[in-house]
């Protein structure tokens, strides 16, 4: 078997233990965000800061309709200048915590992805958000980490291959997006 072939296969294997209970209480706990007004935040490192921008990018965009009012979304791995003045001055531990501290309200919806479910940040982040009463997400893959036992909902991706696990996160916000979209037409 080549490589192509091999990883494809891996890949096919993974989204068949995918569990949809957590993808569809997420998709639903968007839709209630956007109809009562409530913000979203969503964050990640590395590749899955491109995830996270990815995510915001479409679900500001990609779900608009006339006569509906458009997702209040916000990256929180997007703003070079104040993540490099937390990261200097309180560790990059705080990055997304002390983002969240200045706008998180009881309700809102915090998403945190983190392949590992063990990066620092991302967990001091959802303490603020679980502290605030907002509902928190968590994308994780590997064996979850801390992330998967502190989210009201986790979409956990049962993969040792870090790029399988941030592939299959890009294709589950890409799957959200869709089905956010597709609601606007249904309704």
């Amino acid at each position: 078997m080549n490589q192509v072939q091999k990883y494809v296969g891996e890949l096919k294997t993974v989204l068949d233990q995918l569990a949809a209970e957590p993808i569809e209480a997420t998709i639903d706990l968007l839709h209630q965000a956007r109809l009562t007004g409530k913000q979203i935040f969503i964050m990640g490192n590395g590749g899955s800061a491109s995830t996270a921008t990815h995510f915001v990018c479409d679900l500001a965009k990609n779900t608009r309709k006339a006569g509906w009012s458009h997702f209040k979304v916000i990256g929180l791995s997007d703003n070079v200048a104040i993540m490099t003045a937390y990261s200097n001055d309180e560790g990059y531990e705080n990055v997304f915590a002390q983002q969240l501290a200045n706008l998180v309200q009881a309700g809102d919806v915090v998403i945190g992805i983190s392949t590992s479910g063990n990066s620092p940040n991302i967990l001091r982040a959802v303490e603020v958000a679980n502290d605030n009463q907002a509902t928190t997400v968590g994308f994780t893959g590997f064996d979850a980490g801390s992330l998967g036992k502190m989210v009201d909902i986790h979409i956990h991706v049962p993969s040792d291959c870090i790029e399988q696990v941030e592939d299959i996160h890009l294709m589950l916000e890409h799957l959200i997006t869709k089905s956010l979209r597709e609601m606007t037409r249904s309704a």
